[in-house]
């Protein structure tokens, strides 16, 4: 008895299995399936016939990270340095002084110049500065052939109102009389002039090779006001040169 129950399981199990494998088929509508078969069929494709993925499909998805946080350490840290402070000195640099500058002058055109000055009362803001060149113009007289003659000489010229004079001691212009040095010759020739005027024939004008010494006047941190007081003088001494600078 019991193998027949053994084998009787083992054909129910069969027949479930076909069933459930088959059985849809045997009920199911034939056209039906033909049908379903035509509609699939293009669906349908073989491995073979599968294109080659594209370079693009191959690349796989990039992930880029969050940026990691920064410490605040770190961003003060990065921050510029601040610009180096100015010493007071740089920040705020001296005012350079303006100087009146007045010149060049020698003999009786020098005792001019002192003694207009003297009127506007500088007291240390006046200064002088001895200025040489190697050569100038002069206004003189010939050498004289003695002592006596260059007495006699110096006679006339008082007579005349002519008192700056220098007598030559040595040298080639021995017993020349000077009548004044200046810079240029336009102001030899000016002072010539005067001379002239005066009664002076026998002085003229010629280039003095030597050194020569002139004085300059400089006004320190010289105003408005008293730079037109000394522009008034310089008309009247108009061979003299009269300029506004930097304080040297």
């Amino acid at each position: 008895m019991s193998k027949k129950w053994v084998w009787g399981l083992l054909l129910a199990n069969a027949l479930l299995f076909s069933w459930m494998r088959w059985g849809v088929m045997l009920t199911a509508d034939p056209d039906a399936l033909a049908a379903q078969a035509d509609v699939n069929a293009g669906q349908i494709v073989l491995l073979n016939e599968v294109p080659p993925p594209k370079p693009e499909q191959l690349l796989l998805p990039v992930v880029v990270p969050e940026p990691a946080p920064v410490a605040a350490s770190t961003v003060a840290a990065a921050e510029p340095a601040p610009a180096p402070r100015l010493s007071d000195a740089l920040a705020n640099p001296p005012k350079i002084k303006q100087c009146l500058y007045w010149g060049e002058f020698s003999g009786s055109g020098l005792a001019d110049a002192e003694q207009k000055l003297s009127t506007l009362n500088l007291g240390e803001q006046l200064q002088t500065q001895t200025i040489e060149h190697a050569s100038g113009f002069w206004v003189y007289m010939s050498p004289l052939r003695n002592q006596a003659a260059v007495h006699r000489k110096i006679g006339q010229l008082k007579a005349l109102g002519v008192n700056d004079y220098f007598v030559v001691l040595e040298g080639e212009w021995q017993r020349a009389i000077s009548l004044g040095v200046f810079r240029t010759e336009r102001a030899a020739e000016n002072h010539l002039a005067s001379l002239r005027k005066q009664g002076v024939r026998t002085a003229k004008v010629g280039e003095r090779k030597s050194k020569l010494r002139f004085t300059q006047f400089v006004i320190l941190d010289a105003g408005t006001e008293i730079e037109s007081k000394v522009r008034g003088f310089q008309k009247e001494l108009p061979d003299s040169e009269l300029k506004m600078s930097d304080c040297n």
